[in-house]
């Protein structure tokens, strides 16, 4: 008998379980069925963006590389430039370096220079290196005819401690100075630059090869002669 008692109770209690179940799966079961719709539905869209950024990505390189394929430097720029970066900063900062260069090759410096300005001030916070080298490119494309103070501020900003190119803007302050007529101030900075870390043998080669210009021994030096001035002439 007692048997039989502890069989019933075990039966109703699995239909007590089974009652509480049904009736939390008819009272919270549409949530369960919205999160796998959500789980599917992101799983999906994960799946497309990836497609469309590749497909994005595959149309701007053929449309770079079609532009590339004129014979004419001219022509390349002009190509390059209207090729739609498809809502990418990063696709856009690179077609105006590339067109910034086709215009350089084509004698086209002082229009490079304000498209190279134009893409560094107007890079976003992601592309900070980018917007250093487009300033960087700037300055060497526009040359001597670049206003002096504003090259004066590029640079300052370009040769700051730490920047990806510090190097290189103290190289083209350096040049600078040469320029203005102040060898004794363009030797003093050459002579710090020979000094930091992260010369390349080339650079090395091209300072050695100034202060050969400038008359004067190209070997490094311990003690730095002077100081350097801040900012670069204004003329």
């Amino acid at each position: 008998m007692a048997n039989q008692n502890d069989s019933f109770i075990d039966e109703v209690t699995e239909d007590l379980r089974r009652d509480r179940l049904f009736t939390l799966m008819r009272r919270f079961g549409w949530i369960v069925v919205l999160l796998i719709v959500l789980l599917v539905a992101a799983s999906a869209w994960r799946e497309y963006a990836g497609n469309r950024a590749a497909t994005r990505a595959q149309a701007f390189g053929d449309a770079v590389i079609a532009a590339q394929s004129q014979a004419e430097a001219a022509a390349q720029a002009e190509a390059l430039a209207a090729i739609d970066p498809l809502n990418s900063a990063g696709r856009a900062m690179v077609r105006d370096l590339l067109t910034a260069g086709a215009e350089v090759e084509a004698g086209q410096g002082a229009e490079a220079g304000q498209r190279l300005a134009a893409a560094a001030e107007t890079a976003d916070g992601d592309e900070v290196v980018m917007a250093h080298l487009a300033s960087l490119k700037s300055v060497l494309a526009q040359g001597e005819a670049m206003d002096p103070p504003t090259r004066d501020a590029v640079l300052a900003t370009l040769s700051a401690p730490g920047a990806p190119f510090e190097l290189l803007a103290l190289e083209l302050k350096a040049v600078a100075l040469i320029d203005a007529g102040r060898p004794d101030d363009a030797i003093a900075l050459i002579r710090q630059i020979q000094l930091k870390d992260g010369l390349t043998e080339t650079m090395r080669r091209r300072l050695s090869e100034m202060l050969i210009t400038l008359g004067v021994d190209p070997q490094p030096e311990a003690d730095l002669p002077g100081n350097v001035p801040a900012t670069l002439p204004a003329g």
